[in-house]
């Protein structure tokens, strides 16, 4: 465990000068400096007595800080901190506890997540008796949908919990005959539909498998309900467009829960025009309460088209906290569904290696049109060729276009050759982890462990072998997926296990990482790769007063505690935006 924090001893002072060092990131300010502030400079609010952990370029500690006008306008002593006090200034003592740079999740689906809370959600069900009965409860609540044929939805099923990752349409037409019925998986790479859905999509046996997707049969070859990837579409796109209040209401209820885990800042991983209308909305009207950066999909189909409509999308939402600065290409699937493209075969699967959903010429043209048109990429790959296959992309685009500051990246990493884990250094390519993931679950013991072999498993998720390499890593939820706190995922990088959990071994331990590179990933790394850095993402003198606190200091506690942390506070440029009942 590291030391406790050694506030003081990093505060040096010259006595009249009161020149403040914070180990490295100096403050100066003389005796006469300090009697010239005047009533329109003294802070708005100043933070004292606090464990500040400020992650500047030398991780310094703090004991203050003062604002105004929402920013930061000192950090150092207490005894500094009081040279901003006047008759207007509010000062709040934090009594030792932990305050952070406001948290970054580089990775999420915010208004998709909060719109999935307003229907029949199913990822707190453990079992399938628990999902089917969740599924039976919601129907029973809502009569109307079924007596007028509505669409029922929901999402957030298990794989695991079905054999093979595949749930029947017949458990859903038990309780749902005449009304379609649709519920994609926690990782939404799969869908499940009762057969009056399937009935409105024309699936049946003689339905074809489209481009990039799998429809599941028995052995009679009949449909089963389970869509893979492009086969949801089939189904999806029978469903009437929700109203734009249900976004509006959707984004409500996800940055409201953001707030409360401490995140100030995100990038939304994959957005539509109904998503981005909801961002601009709220945006406009001064309720956006997150710094949001956006990707919007690019296929390989209608490339060249969807790449100029990116490039115009971006110069047309831009607002006081919105940016569309990455276009999302989805590389490949996911292991469980064994629609990930790997090197090598699947275990059992009869010489299938998963499918690239890009072929390298189509990524490699996507990647060249995006950097020309200043687009940062940003790709899902889940399997190790398609790791490789996107870094060759951005090695092409490289050496053709020559060095962007873009900073592409890659989001989930779950399988990375030892032989490309150098590259994302070289080219500077940022890692973009979950790090929740990187426990054995069952989603690893049932799913992938058995599809890849053990010499495989050995280095799923590395994120200590990529922090070790130096390459910028940067983390994210890819809620509503998994669990949208960061302190979830912090603590699932560092011990390896199931947040709490001290009777299991360390899950592959010689990939876990450590405290302070994972609040990096969260906080400087994070600002750094939505080319943030210089406002926000670290706790100094001119930047944002983006900055949250914790009831207890992260580095003076077991790691087996962290998800127990409490955000009491969350202030985005010096506004509260969440405050915990008991602070």
């Amino acid at each position: 465990m590291p030391k406790k924090t050694p506030t003081v001893r990093r505060l040096v002072s010259f006595g009249l000068c009161l020149s403040l060092v914070l180990f490295g990131s100096a403050i100066t300010l003389s005796a006469a400096a300090m009697s010239q502030i005047t009533s329109e400079q003294n802070a708005d609010y100043i933070v004292t007595n606090g464990a500040i952990y400020t992650v500047d370029a030398m991780r310094s500690w703090a004991e203050a800080m003062a604002i105004r006008g929402g920013k930061i306008v000192y950090v150092g002593t207490v005894s500094g901190a009081d040279a901003f006090k006047g008759n207007g200034t509010k000062v709040i003592d934090l009594k030792g506890k932990m305050v952070l740079p406001g948290l970054h999740d580089s990775h999420v689906h915010l208004v998709d997540g909060g719109v999935d809370l307003g229907t029949c959600s199913l990822l707190e069900c453990k079992t399938r008796d628990a999902v089917l009965d969740k599924i039976k409860q919601y129907v029973a609540e809502h009569k109307d949908l079924v007596a007028e044929k509505k669409w029922i939805r929901g999402s957030g099923w298990s794989l695991p919990v079905f054999k093979d990752g595949n749930p029947s349409k017949a458990d859903l037409d038990a309780f749902i005959k005449d009304a379609p019925a649709f519920f994609e998986s926690q990782d939404y790479h799969s869908g499940w539909a009762n057969s009056k859905a399937l009935e409105l999509a024309s699936i049946d046996k003689n339905t074809k498998d489209p481009e990039g997707g799998r429809i599941e049969r028995n052995d009679k070859g009949e449909p089963t309900g389970t869509l893979r990837e492009s086969a949801m579409k089939l189904v999806s796109e029978r469903i009437p467009e929700r109203d734009e209040q249900v976004y509006f209401a959707g984004l409500e209820r996800g940055q409201k829960l953001a707030n409360s885990f401490g995140i100030t800042s995100i990038q939304d991983a994959w957005t539509n025009d109904k998503l981005l209308n909801a961002y601009s909305k709220y945006d406009k009207d001064d309720k956006l309460n997150l710094k949001v950066t956006t990707a919007i999909e690019v296929k390989a189909d209608g490339l060249d088209d969807q790449v100029a409509q990116v490039i115009e999308k971006k110069k047309n939402f831009r607002g006081k906290n919105l940016r569309i600065t990455s276009a999302k290409l989805f590389a490949d699937g996911v292991i469980e569904a064994c629609t990930a493209a790997l090197l090598a075969p699947y275990k059992g699967k009869h010489g299938n290696c998963g499918k690239l959903l890009f072929t390298p010429e189509e990524i490699n043209r996507a990647v060249l049109g995006l950097t020309k048109g200043g687009i940062q990429v940003h790709i899902h790959a889940i399997g190790d060729r398609a790791v490789r296959t996107s870094l060759d992309a951005f090695e092409n685009a490289l050496t053709t276009n020559g060095s962007h500051d873009l900073r592409h990246h890659i989001a989930h990493l779950e399988m990375v050759t030892q032989e490309d884990i150098p590259r994302f250094r070289k080219m500077r390519i940022n890692a973009n982890f979950q790090p929740f993931w990187a426990q054995e679950d069952s989603y690893i013991k049932d799913l992938t462990q058995p599809y890849l072999g053990k010499e495989r498993s050995q280095s799923l998720y590395p994120i200590g072998s990529l922090v070790k390499s130096g390459a910028v890593v940067v983390a994210g939820s890819d809620w509503p997926v998994s669990s949208l706190n960061p302190l979830d995922a912090i603590e699932v990088s560092i011990r390896r296990r199931e947040p709490g959990n001290i009777k299991a071994d360390a899950w592959l331990p010689a990939e876990a990482s450590n405290l302070a590179s994972m609040i990096a990933a969260y906080t400087i790394n994070g600002a750094y790769v939505q080319h943030h850095e210089k406002e926000t993402g670290s706790l100094e003198t001119g930047k944002a007063a983006d900055f949250i606190v914790l009831d207890r200091n992260l580095f003076e506690i077991p790691t087996e505690d962290i998800h127990k942390t409490t955000v009491l506070w969350t202030v985005l440029d010096g506004k509260e935006v969440f405050r915990h009942g008991s602070f």
